[in-house]
């Protein structure tokens, strides 16, 4: 078996072993595991099942690591992502009023978009023409909406006639071991410990056992029912014209996460080309879509590549046996759902929190001296939160960024891509 996998993946061109893969899957899994708990208690907002949520979002992580792998021989896993699950619930859902299924069909066809692209040379152009600051944005703008909607469902910050929101009972437990469980998982990240955020997670669930802030539901069962979720999409719902810009928007944050991340990972682990570019990148970018509509048909957001996957690159890890490592243990995952079920919501809060943190962190690399650049950036980012509408601060970006440029004479500058998306939500803003 050894020989067949240094063959099939190449380790000893990538100066790598079965035994260093191996665990660098290990190291994967358990920096991104959270998702299991965090993706079924954020569309369960938006009224689907949580039991069988959480057995898609192992699903769609295992198939989609698994091809990743197989396929692509990257060490970069996949899951649904933060950002996209939000906008999923609270955007999709809540926020425009359609249903789940409609949300969940919009998912299926952008991701069949994905996969047209990724074939066509149409999704690398599109990397290549948004403006890396709006990119930047982008991800800090899906940050700060995180870190609100944690701190939302915590208790931390409520509702408020007056000044339209403020700090909620500082001492229920909840908000405090919300906020506690946060600074657990920064301090354990300072210090290098992987699985920081389970860590944090399994504390603050275990001082709500003690305070009577939880329910305890138990640790292994046989996997919950798919079938509230399984093949629940719906089509027809995505032919209304409002649908436009939540698939377009589903589109520009997944094609931006994958790419960062494929960029991101993969220098890291020196896994480019002399010039730069990435091998086998066409691959890479198919198995992500293909994880989309993979993740739609079981009932979960969009699927995505992890920036996690560099705490197994930093054990080693080079191949894609690292990502099939992560996709067996999602599946060995599916058995712990009464565990998942007993960590209570301000326990997923603090890891919300925390990755808001580390998607916040992009506004440092603004070019800070061009207000052209940096001003529409952040306005896409402060949009995002007060908006609550992650297509809606997307959609700010891209007009201010449009009306700047022409009005400081730098239409030039202005690429193609930003002037259609821009004038796309000009209409949505107007129209719709």
């Amino acid at each position: 078996m050894q020989d067949f996998l240094q063959r099939y993946f190449q380790l000893n061109h990538y100066g790598t072993n079965v035994r260093t893969e191996l665990i660098a899957g290990v190291t994967t899994f358990l920096s991104m595991a959270y998702i299991t708990v965090v993706n079924p208690a954020i569309l369960s907002d938006a009224g689907m099942d949580f039991g069988a949520v959480f057995v898609a979002t192992c699903i769609a992580a295992a198939v989609g690591s698994l091809v990743m792998g197989i396929w692509a021989n990257y060490p970069i896993a996949q899951a649904p992502g933060m950002g996209q699950n939000a906008f999923f619930t609270y955007g999709v859902v809540l926020g425009l009023g359609h249903t789940w299924e409609a949300a969940l069909g919009a998912v299926f066809v952008s991701g069949i978009i994905f996969i047209i692209l990724s074939v066509l040379p149409v999704r690398q152009w599109l990397i290549n023409a948004i403006p890396k600051n709006l990119k930047l944005g982008i991800s800090a703008g899906i940050g700060l909406f995180l870190g609100f909607i944690a701190l939302k469902n915590a208790g931390v910050v409520v509702a408020n006639p007056a000044t339209l929101v403020s700090f909620g009972d500082m001492a229920a437990p909840g908000a405090i071991i919300c906020l506690g469980g946060f600074a657990l998982i920064a301090a354990l990240t300072a210090r290098g410990v992987t699985g920081a955020v389970i860590i944090g997670m399994l504390v603050a669930t275990v001082l709500g056992l003690a305070v009577g802030a939880a329910e305890y539901q138990g640790v292994i069962s046989a996997p919950p029912s798919l079938a509230p979720v399984l093949f629940k999409f719906d089509l027809m719902a995505v032919l209304d014209v409002s649908m436009v810009t939540v698939v377009l928007t589903m589109l520009l944050v997944d094609v931006f996460d994958t790419a960062g991340t494929l960029v991101g990972v993969s220098n890291r682990a020196g896994l480019t080309d002399s010039n730069g570019k990435l091998p086998r990148l066409g691959k890479a970018l198919l198995s992500d879509s293909t994880a989309t509509v993979i993740g739609a048909v079981a009932g979960t957001s969009s699927t995505t590549s992890y920036i996690e996957s560099a705490a197994g690159v930093e054990s080693g890890g080079r191949t894609g046996l690292v990502a099939v490592t992560v996709a067996g243990l999602f599946l060995l995952c599916m058995f712990f759902a009464p565990l998942a079920q007993t960590i209570p919501s301000f326990a997923t809060s603090a890891a919300l929190l925390f990755v808001a943190c580390l998607m916040a962190k992009s506004l440092a690399e603004l070019d800070w001296e061009d207000l052209t650049e940096s001003a529409p950036s952040i306005v896409c980012a402060i949009g995002m939160p007060l908006s609550f509408s992650i297509a809606d601060g997307i959609g700010l970006g891209f007009i201010t960024y449009v009306a700047i440029k022409v009005m400081s004479g730098r239409a030039v500058e202005c690429p193609a891509a930003v002037y259609v998306i821009g004038a796309i939500f000009l209409g949505k803003f107007l129209f719709l």
